[in-house]
């Protein structure tokens, strides 16, 4: 299997295990935007609670260049810890949710 098939199994994988242990609410669907063809990876809750609208990316990742980026995580996982886990190198994952200059500093890609 070449780097990004593999890449992309992961990341699929991943976030499907994220959305399916959300926990289900009345009103609040929990929806998946997987688009492989372009890299695109969203785990979303939408809908409400009494008057309020809820309408949140949870998680995004995106399959660039050779490398996940990860850029979104309301969650207390850490899906990028994860990735290497699962035998991802850590240069290959990007922290594209940290500013450009605080990437060096990360454990992971910088792009």
């Amino acid at each position: 299997m070449d780097k990004l098939a593999k890449y992309q199994e992961l990341v699929e994988g991943l976030i499907r295990r994220y959305a399916a242990a959300d926990r289900p609410q009345a009103e609040i669907e929990t929806q998946l935007l997987i688009d492989a063809e372009r890299g695109h990876y969203q785990w979303w809750n939408i809908g409400w609670r009494g008057f309020d609208r809820i309408y949140r990316c949870n998680i995004h990742l995106d399959i660039k260049d050779g490398k996940i980026w990860l850029q979104e995580n309301w969650t207390e996982a850490d899906p990028a810890a994860e990735l290497v886990a699962l035998g991802v190198p850590r240069e290959d994952i990007v922290l594209g949710l940290q500013p450009p200059g605080k990437r060096p500093y990360t454990d992971y890609g910088v792009a």
